[in-house]
């Protein structure tokens, strides 16, 4: 691909097919795995020419197989958490910088510059163990952040209570972003009013507390600190990038990141829906405000363009529902997929 992080980070309407086409043959022709599955199912690349048209490689090889697009000595490998009944996800990476820049792009997309936040991460569950993609992200955001405050907390809640008053004071932007479990243990204990902080989900409750829908989680958050909205993120260690939620459990993607939904009982049949690149992500007040009208109903199925060095055609576990403007909704999981702990609550 050469020096193609340009390409993929500006990506717009006119170029994203083009763009994703020539991933796709990159990826054919340089990633073993993909070429030996899109082989069996008797595909001639050569042929495919629209994005729905290219297949989705399932997610469970990533616990099987080492999915990797070229030969080279990862410089970082990211583990899914699991447990020891499961195998987990191996995401091995070549460019770390191009991890870094999607998730950064990603997150200034939405929120703006990372410098005008203080970033606290509670995630005690995935700083207890390595290789864990989203603490590195949260990681290095709080390191962008360059906020004296920014910072993990693990179990320190009485001491998180007493940064996030004194920050709400000062007015300062402040993200706290944690694992379900997590945020709700923090509310139970300490309640109290949230006006220039946001609360944001990454799902994932480990098996510490009994599942619960999302809508009963934000209406929990919701309540105890007296918000409008809870925000939620969507990714997982098979991806590069991540889509943001503002509210109402909503997802929009960054530009080089597209959904689509197949059909369940025929994988090979997928959808996406009318909207273009451009609309991917939206101005806030679109994503707070949403149109119910559903597009497209089935399994998720992503194109991650940063994905170059892994594959970018990737079909998750995740049921959704697809909006006509791009936007979609995790509302579960596959009956028998293995559950981890950067998923969503099943409903």
């Amino acid at each position: 691909m050469g020096n193609g992080r340009d390409k993929i980070f500006n990506v717009n309407e006119s170029n994203f097919l083009d763009l994703a086409l020539g991933i796709f043959q990159f990826q054919y022709q340089h990633n073993s795995v993909y070429q030996t599955y899109i082989d069996m199912l008797k595909f001639n690349p050569l042929t495919i020419k629209e994005l729905h048209q290219i297949p989705f490689l399932p997610i469970q090889f990533f616990k099987t197989h080492r999915v990797k697009t070229t030969d080279f000595a990862p410089t970082h490998e990211f583990q899914s958490s699991g447990t020891t009944q499961t195998i987990n996800s191996r995401h091995f990476i070549k460019d770390i910088e191009l991890y870094r820049q999607s998730f950064t792009k990603g997150f200034e997309l939405v929120y703006g510059p990372v410098q005008n936040w203080c970033i606290i991460g509670l995630l005690p569950s995935y700083l207890e163990r390595k290789n864990s993609s989203l603490v590195f992200m949260v990681s290095e955001l709080i390191r962008m952040s360059g906020h004296e405050q920014s910072g993990f907390y693990l179990y320190e809640h009485e001491k998180l209570r007493n940064v996030i008053k004194g920050l709400e004071e000062k007015r300062q932007k402040t993200l706290l972003i944690g694992v379900t479990f997590a945020l709700l243990d923090f509310a139970n204990e300490h309640s109290f009013p949230l006006q220039y902080t946001v609360v944001m989900e990454t799902g994932g409750m480990k098996g510490r507390k009994e599942e619960i829908v999302r809508e009963e989680v934000h209406r929990v958050l919701k309540n105890k600190f007296q918000a409008e909205v809870i925000h939620s993120e969507y990714g997982m260690t098979e991806l590069f990038s991540q889509a943001y939620s503002k509210g109402n459990g909503i997802f929009y993607c960054p530009p080089w990141m597209k959904i689509f939904v197949r059909d369940e009982e025929d994988p090979l049949e997928v959808q996406s829906s009318d909207f273009r690149v451009q609309n991917s992500v939206e101005s806030e007040s679109r994503l707070t405000t949403h149109d119910p009208r559903i597009s497209k109903r089935g399994v998720i199925n992503i194109i991650d363009l940063a994905n170059v060095y892994s594959c970018s055609f990737i079909a998750t576990d995740d049921a959704g529902k697809l909006y006509d403007d791009g936007s979609f909704e995790v509302i579960g999981r596959l009956d028998n997929s293995d559950m981890r702990g950067c998923n969503l609550m099943t409903i």
